[in-house]
């Protein structure tokens, strides 16, 4: 690998507030990490888990691309362009703020906490009218399913940047190749679950490793495992 940066689980900020507790790998509120501002045009990967009962209040964003996918239990969404919707494992959802919305997110359940993660990505263009999306991902093993796209008519769903993100659920022993799209691109990635082997670099549980100035990396399940790979831009136009 000709550029890696190797983000291990227990090295990424913490928040705990009670009613919700907060992984950040890169800087955000009141974690502050001058060596962890951004990946490329990757700007925030939270890993939040919200109590039973409790959630964000209205809040604004603007030009920003906000990718949210639940690991377990239900986040009930509310915004400003008229969206309400509750989002489950298994489901992604994603918002571009462009102009400004305020959202609101909460634990649709009063019995058991929500797990998910919240990905917040530069736009390719500025002052883009507000939009909300969902879809319910197709339930596979031992494939990367395209998640998010530049593209409309792409499968899964698509933002206003040049960005590819894939998911897989992985089993033990399952080898591939991840093939950029774009070799001017960098790609980071996230173990969700299990044990992974990225190029010649073991990664675990919450693990994460960024990658450029490569066309392909080979990926090796050593456990059981589930991944997101998210591959963008390393050059920032916002």
């Amino acid at each position: 690998m000709k550029n890696y940066i190797l983000h291990k689980a227990n090295t990424r900020g913490e928040a705990n507030h009670g009613w919700l507790h907060s992984f950040h790998t890169f800087s955000f509120a009141g974690y502050m990490n001058n060596e962890r501002i951004h990946f490329g045009n990757l700007r925030v990967l939270n890993d939040d888990t919200v109590a039973a009962g409790m959630g964000f209040g209205e809040h604004p964003h603007d030009n920003m691309e906000i990718i949210t996918i639940p690991l377990s239990g239900d986040l009930a969404h509310r915004d400003s362009i008229g969206s309400q919707e509750i989002i489950k494992e298994g489901d992604i959802q994603v918002m571009s703020a462009g102009t400004g919305i305020t959202h609101s997110e909460y634990n649709a359940n009063s019995d058991k906490e929500v797990k998910f993660l919240q990905i917040w990505v530069f736009p390719n263009k500025r002052n883009v009218t507000p939009r909300y999306d969902q879809m319910t991902l197709p339930e596979v093993r031992n494939q990367l399913v395209q998640i998010i796209s530049p593209n409309k008519d792409d499968s899964g769903l698509w933002i206003h940047q040049d960005a590819w993100f894939h998911l897989g659920k992985l089993d033990s022993g399952f080898e591939t190749t991840y093939q950029l799209k774009d070799s001017k691109n960098g790609l980071y990635i996230f173990i969700i679950e299990g044990d992974v082997t990225i190029g010649d670099k073991e990664l675990n549980k919450r693990d994460a490793i960024g990658i450029s100035e490569i066309e392909s990396i080979s990926i090796k399940a050593s456990s059981n495992a589930e991944i997101l790979l998210m591959e963008v831009p390393m050059t920032i136009n916002y």
